[in-house]
């Protein structure tokens, strides 16, 4: 199966990571101005500037916001997860968290691609019980596999994600 093009994006900043004090990470400070936001700084929650920049760089137009709830009303809803998806999370009553499905692990978590998953992009395992939302890019054709159990399955230990602040 051939990488769709915003996974492919997306897996090439895996370790990009903030950087603490008054300097910023270059890579973040682009991925805001790709995605329209006004932020400037890395420290700002980044995990919708990182999903709306690489999917502005695949040529995908994206939710461009900072708002990770603000990508409930993009693109296609999906019944269930599939691979290259994006998928939003509740993080509290009112903020959230976004990135791209690409598999699950053996515990029943969904494992994400994501930025400011502690600091930096990487692949992490969220309980499916977190979920709020799949979505698929509009101008893609949508996935002929959708659902949990048709995902990849990735080394996990199972350790849940909890730093996406």
């Amino acid at each position: 199966m051939e990488e769709l093009k915003h996974i492919a994006l997306a897996r090439s900043y895996i370790g990009i990571h903030e950087i603490k004090g008054p300097k910023h990470e270059a890579k973040i400070l682009e991925w805001w101005k790709l995605a329209k936001t006004p932020f400037t700084d890395d420290e700002t929650p980044w995990c919708a500037g990182f999903v709306s920049g690489v999917l502005e760089e695949a040529r995908i137009v994206s939710a461009r916001t900072g708002w990770a709830r603000g990508y409930l009303k993009w693109g296609t809803a999906l019944s269930g997860p599939a691979y290259g998806s994006i998928v939003v999370f509740e993080r509290g009553p009112t903020s959230g968290h976004v990135g791209f499905v690409v598999g699950r692990d053996k515990f029943g978590n969904i494992m994400v691609l994501g930025g400011n998953q502690s600091d930096a992009v990487n692949i992490k395992p969220f309980p499916v019980s977190r979920v709020l939302g799949y979505r698929w890019p509009g101008e893609l054709a949508l996935p002929k596999f959708i659902g949990k159990g048709l995902l990849p399955v990735l080394k996990s230990d199972g350790t849940l994600s909890n730093n996406e602040a």
